[in-house]
């Protein structure tokens, strides 16, 4: 090679290595990151869920030889259960059914809870109260995921809006689309009613 072909081959490959260089600092690669985020958080979610729905056959068992009477409130527990490990989630729509599936399980365990307090002698069992307090650990467990995947949301969709995020989008992403986020189900801004008989 002579001299100069040299100079111009190695000033090229020097202008390749500053694009690359200067395109890993200014954020082509914070959309897959975020994404990435999101999906881990959302697992984070999900473990979350799985460890509530492995703790429910060990309360329903404990309740149920103490409350045989109350089995309407032990099977609305047993199926909200199997609701909420039937659903898959590949979109949206199925986030959503999957969220209120949850809710119906959190439902069911509330009334479970009221069937506790019916009875003195199942509020004392020591097993049960063992119980009581691993699936209250899950429930603040639950909504600890819960917040963490909704922060990982919102710092993706901010990305996937704001600069220079929306160009990266459009021009190696365009894949990517706002994730959904989490909401409140209707009424729960309502204070709730406490009454005492």
């Amino acid at each position: 090679m002579t001299e100069r072909p040299r100079a111009a081959w190695l000033l090229r490959a020097f202008a390749i290595l500053a694009l690359l260089g200067s395109l890993s600092g200014c954020g082509v690669n914070t959309l897959p990151e975020l994404d990435e985020q999101v999906k881990a958080t959302w697992g984070q979610v999900e473990n979350q869920y799985q460890r509530r729905a492995d703790l429910i056959p060990n309360l329903v068992a404990t309740v149920q030889g103490y409350a045989k009477h109350e089995q309407s409130t032990l099977q609305a527990v047993t199926e909200a259960r199997a609701k909420v490990g039937s659903i898959k989630i590949d979109n949206p729509a199925q986030l959503q059914a999957f969220v209120q599936a949850q809710d119906q399980l959190s439902s069911a365990l509330s009334r479970l809870m009221v069937v506790s307090e019916q009875y003195p002698e199942l509020k004392a069992d020591q097993q049960f109260l063992t119980l009581q307090a691993q699936l209250e650990g899950s429930e603040n467990r639950i909504s600890v995921a819960r917040r963490d995947y909704i922060e990982a949301v919102r710092r993706f969709n901010t990305e996937l809006r704001t600069f220079p995020g929306v160009i990266w989008a459009k021009l190696l992403y365009s894949d990517m689309q706002a994730k959904p986020s989490f909401s409140a189900k209707p009424g729960s801004d309502d204070a709730p009613k406490v009454a005492f008989q």
